[in-house]
């Protein structure tokens, strides 16, 4: 499909892509239109890779020559304008230059995806879109299978999200669990040891742990400050927590899933 010139930023078929700056508005609409914002060319074609179909695309100039195999194969409209253009459209500087809307593909049930799994991440609350991709992150990179939101986690499809994450949102299967926590029941019948981070008292360090805890388990992390309720708390098998020095108690969730993962992985 030839490219369509950019001219008018009020132009009505460039709905997808505005108001992008608008984290509450775009939080609710997203979901319910069935549709995601995909930011830079590797995401992109991540996104692509993955199999979720493009609506339409929105390039700078300059991004026209790079884009060309992806515009040659699409056939939905590729809107093309200057940069001043496209940030009258989107409400800020498009750095990367590409921006795609994507369609979203209906997310699977949780019982599905940790059939056979080894290592599922749980988050409990996370809803800061930049730790929610840092940790898809963390999990695509050191061998998570799995990951699973309960109800009130930020949407991993969020354009901050997938941005961070470097499309690694799309590497992993990911699922909401309802009801929370009881639905965390599906892990324990997959035989699934769940342990849940906390620097509370009576956590075992991680590199304590037996084998047999780490062999097949669920790591459950709450959200920055608070950390994890107490119902996942008492859900849990094992309370667990990582070694600091130093009077140092606690990490970024992000930083902390990435150290967790790696040690229930490799350690």
């Amino acid at each position: 499909m030839p490219v369509i010139p950019l001219d008018d930023p009020a132009d009505s078929r460039l709905v997808d892509y505005t108001d992008l700056t608008d984290v509450e508005l775009r939080r609710r609409r997203e979901p319910a239109e069935g549709l995601f914002m995909a930011e830079g060319e590797k995401v992109i074609r991540r996104a692509l890779g993955s199999g979720y179909p493009m609506r339409s695309m929105l390039l700078s100039q300059r991004w026209v020559e790079t884009m060309a195999d992806v515009i040659e194969a699409a056939d939905v409209p590729v809107y093309v304008g200057a940069p001043e253009t496209v940030e009258r459209v989107t409400g800020y500087q498009v750095h990367r230059g590409a921006l795609a809307s994507m369609g979203r593909k209906p997310l699977p049930a949780a019982a599905d995806i940790v059939v056979g799994a080894r290592r599922v991440a749980v988050l409990e609350g996370v809803n800061d879109h930049t730790n929610v991709g840092a940790i898809f992150r963390g999990a695509a990179a050191l061998g998570m299978d799995a990951v699973l939101l309960s109800p009130d986690c930020a949407d991993p499809l969020y354009r901050r999200s997938v941005k961070v994450s470097m499309g690694a949102v799309f590497s992993v299967p990911y699922a909401r669990l309802e009801p929370w926590p009881g639905g965390l029941d599906v892990l324990r019948g997959e035989g699934l040891t769940l342990l849940a981070m906390t620097p509370g008292e009576g956590a075992v360090a991680l590199n304590e742990l037996p084998a047999r805890d780490t062999d097949r388990c669920a790591l459950l992390l709450g959200a920055e400050g608070p950390g994890l309720s107490a119902k996942a708390l008492a859900a849990a098998d094992r309370l667990v927590r990582i070694p600091m020095s130093h009077g140092v108690d606690s990490l970024n969730v992000g930083a902390a899933a990435a150290v967790a993962f790696y040690a229930v992985a490799f350690g």
